[in-house]
């Protein structure tokens, strides 16, 4: 009988528990495959030389104090690069579906 009141309660949790869900991260995919990528201090020139113009420029963001430097951000279909100076400062990989858990897209 007390075998029955412990397997009881086991088996209403197990009925209730949902399947796990499967989520790609960002960071894992990033991992997996390591992708050719501007490295930080490349030039604006050395960046557009080797992986061609960007899809995108958006347009710069602060430069409102002296102390805020100007920000140049340029989209490529895998990654986005962020420049000051026309000197690379990082290097953010995209997300490759709205499914996947990872950074927002940029501010436009």
């Amino acid at each position: 009988m007390s075998r029955r009141v412990l397997v009881l309660p086991l088996i209403a949790l197990l009925g209730l528990s949902r399947p796990a869900l499967a989520d790609t991260l960002l960071i894992e995919r990033a991992q997996e495959t390591p992708a050719a990528a501007p490295v930080r201090g490349q030039t604006a020139a050395d960046v557009e030389a080797r992986f061609g113009a960007p899809q995108q420029k958006l347009e710069p963001r602060g430069g409102q104090k002296r102390q805020w430097p100007v920000i140049q951000r340029w989209v490529y279909p895998g990654f986005t690069v962020y420049f000051e100076k026309s000197r690379v400062i990082d290097v953010v990989i995209n997300k490759a579906s709205a499914e996947e858990i990872g950074p927002k897209p940029p501010i436009r």
